[in-house]
């Protein structure tokens, strides 16, 4: 097993593993501080030398790592009745989103990834802007209808923050609770991608790079969160999802 793992990486130049890696560690500083940020970052250095197809797998493997360390480090501040609720409506649709993102060619994968990516920021504003409250039912239902977009996407977080928002949650509470929330979900759609046959040595390799590097970047978010104003992490976030998006969208065209 290691040694599959070891000639999945040699096949990725140094150069290449230290980006992906220093991204990745930058991405779980913000995705602990702003409640996302991985899904939205890594696909602009993985797609490039990995390809699109791959990226969802990766991302969904290394989250349950990522995902983890956010959720021991701000534990006490889970709202495990909402996360609850969250899991039992997003789990089902969420595999049939995965299972759908199995059957994109490389340059649907890309239009599919660069598009919620895009979509995402001006979704998450509108919702704020309109001041949506959402029940414990009103959070089901839009659970309901998020998971295959979680499942078959990246970039779908942001949205489940601003649901978490929505249904009455604030601060560090949410990015707790989205944490949790995303291990389900990881579990699921990794369950769903091993079953299909997408998950090969090379998806292993490196999401466990990504996840390993990522870990600590919760904790140290911890300490940060209570002194960087989150707005100022939000607006840059919003600005290279933006046009990551777009750029992948451009790059699918141009194949």
């Amino acid at each position: 097993m290691l040694q599959s793992l070891s000639a999945a990486l040699a096949e990725i130049s140094l150069p290449q593993l230290a980006l992906i890696a220093g991204m990745a560690l930058i991405a779980s500083i913000i995705g602990g501080v702003a409640g996302y940020g991985t899904g939205a970052l890594m696909p602009l250095v993985l797609v490039p030398i990995v390809g699109a197809e791959p990226v969802v797998p990766i991302l969904s493997l290394s989250a349950l790592l990522t995902n983890t360390g956010r959720a021991t480090a701000f534990w006490s501040l889970v709202d495990g009745r909402r996360a609850l609720i969250a899991l039992l409506a997003a789990v089902p649709t969420c595999v049939l989103g995965a299972w759908g993102y199995t059957m994109l060619t490389g340059k649907g994968a890309a239009l599919v990834i660069g598009a919620m990516l895009v979509a995402t920021v001006p979704l998450r504003r509108l919702m704020r802007r309109r001041g949506l409250a959402l029940s414990s039912r009103g959070l089901a239902a839009a659970c309901f209808g998020w998971g295959p977009l979680a499942g078959g996407t990246l970039g779908a977080g942001i949205l489940l923050l601003s649901l978490l928002m929505a249904a009455g949650l604030e601060g560090a509470a949410v990015v707790a609770t989205d944490a949790v929330i995303s291990i389900g979900i990881g579990l699921a759609k990794l369950t769903t991608f091993g079953l299909a046959g997408v998950v090969n040595a090379t998806v292993v390799a490196i999401a466990l790079l990504i996840g390993g590097v990522a870990f600590p970047g919760a904790f140290l978010a911890k300490r940060l969160i209570e002194r960087l104003p989150l707005h100022v992490h939000t607006a840059i976030l919003g600005a290279v999802v933006i046009g990551g998006g777009a750029a992948m969208i451009l790059n699918a065209f141009a194949r």
